[in-house]
């Protein structure tokens, strides 16, 4: 059987991953891919229950290092559970978030040692890293116009402040110029239905 796909969308909130992941899980769908939508934290029952303790607004005294454990603990469960599976069963997986978040946010965002994550994060994925990831860039203060606009309460992390968002942007921007062959970035502020085409024009490179 051949191995299946994996595809991550990335950027700080209110940047469009969420839509553009579901609009473009739609169209593979109706194309006759066989696909695994998924997100992180979360995505399989264990990680679901880490997610909970990790955005819970009484956790506002959990550390940085605290904060990377647990998101990686949950990453190992749902990469063995979902991810390498679906893969494995040569399914394409789309996931909302992976190792870029934690490059950007425990990594720039919180200021913890890159190259130490780097050596983390790849023993919770084993060694599974995405195709491509798509990362979706707009302006922090674009970012709180849409979250205002949806009247979503905020949670741990998006509490985090103007500042910690701008760190955690530069993070994003700089890790899809290092690595233009893996990082697409494109620009959240953008039609939605052009993304979502730009975005499968991609996609169809790997699954045709």
């Amino acid at each position: 059987m051949a191995r299946g796909f994996f595809f991550t969308f990335e950027g700080i909130d209110g940047c469009g991953k969420s839509t553009q992941l579901t609009r473009v899980a739609e169209r593979l769908r109706e194309s006759g891919t066989a696909c695994v939508v998924t997100r992180e934290p979360g995505g399989a029952p264990i990680s679901e229950k880490i997610r909970e303790l990790l955005i819970s607004p009484c956790s506002s005294q959990m550390r940085p290092e605290t904060e990377l454990l647990l998101y990686l603990s949950a990453r190992a469960q749902h990469v063995r559970e979902v991810v390498k599976p679906a893969i494995d069963r040569g399914e394409t997986v789309l996931c909302d978030r992976f190792e870029q978040a934690t490059f950007a946010y425990q990594g720039h965002g919180r200021g913890l040692d890159i190259d130490v994550l780097r050596d983390v994060n790849a023993f919770a994925t084993g060694g599974i890293s995405p195709d491509i990831t798509f990362v979706f860039d707009i302006p922090v203060t674009l970012s709180q116009e849409r979250l205002n606009q949806i009247g979503k309460g905020k949670d741990r992390m998006e509490s985090a402040g103007v500042q910690f968002f701008e760190r955690v942007r530069k993070g994003y921007l700089e890790a899809a110029e290092k690595n233009p062959q893996k990082i697409k970035l494109l620009d959240g502020a953008r039609d939605m239905d052009v993304l979502t085409g730009e975005i499968l024009g991609v996609i169809e490179q790997y699954c045709s």
